[in-house]
């Protein structure tokens, strides 16, 4: 699939980059884009969610009263689940959500996403990015020149480059990464996906394998 090359400001540059198949034209395995987004979301939750048992409140473990006699259910301590301020039966405990995916799936995962966003013509390829200062206004007025300001963004970059990174973070449709850190779920979250024609290089060179 060949793109035109913008530059910076929006403005074709008369080049164009061949994206290559084996990572932009695979045929897309949703089941494979399923686990791995399912895995990136596990990944997110800190898994510290916790509530006391019977055994953990602070209070008298005296039998209230009488076992029998009195007409009225049988009752414990004051700890017991039934009772108001008493433990809780079954509550939530922490515990580690993550689970393990092999690299061939991932990578499967990572390019059924990048060939769907291709299939859909959501990928825009700029020839380089690069702010003289860090500063919101400058990225702001790299997607207005690319007229998807309105539109959640993905800059890939093939590396580190914290003035554009800075630039962008306080932009709540924008997101900046490197070619390494590419995820599913981002990728599928965004609507444009932008690239440079570096990072098409280094995306071949990761995943074309």
């Amino acid at each position: 699939m060949e793109v035109q090359v913008l530059n910076i400001s929006g403005k074709e540059t008369g080049a164009k980059v061949q994206l290559p198949e084996a990572v932009f034209g695979v045929t897309p395995n949703d089941h494979a884009i399923y686990l791995d987004v399912k895995q990136y979301l596990a990944n997110q939750r800190q898994g510290t969610h916790k509530s006391k048992q019977r055994n953990e409140i602070a209070g008298s473990t005296r039998k209230l009263h009488k076992q029998k006699g009195t007409g009225g259910a049988r009752a414990g301590s004051i700890k017991s689940p039934l009772f108001n301020g008493g433990g809780r039966v079954f509550g939530p405990q922490p515990r580690d959500y993550s689970f393990k995916l092999n690299k061939k799936l991932k990578a499967l995962a990572r390019k059924s996403a990048l060939s769907y966003k291709a299939q859909e013509n959501n990928i825009v390829v700029l020839d380089e990015v690069n702010f003289d200062s860090i500063k919101t206004k400058n990225y702001v007025k790299l997607v207005n020149d690319l007229n998807v300001a309105d539109e959640k963004t993905l800059l890939v970059l093939p590396a580190l480059n914290k003035n554009v990174y800075l630039s962008s973070r306080n932009l709540k449709k924008a997101k900046v990464v490197t070619a390494s850190d590419i995820n599913t779920y981002d990728v599928l979250n965004a609507t444009k996906l932008l690239l440079t024609t570096e990072t098409v290089k280094t995306l071949e060179e990761a995943f074309a394998k």
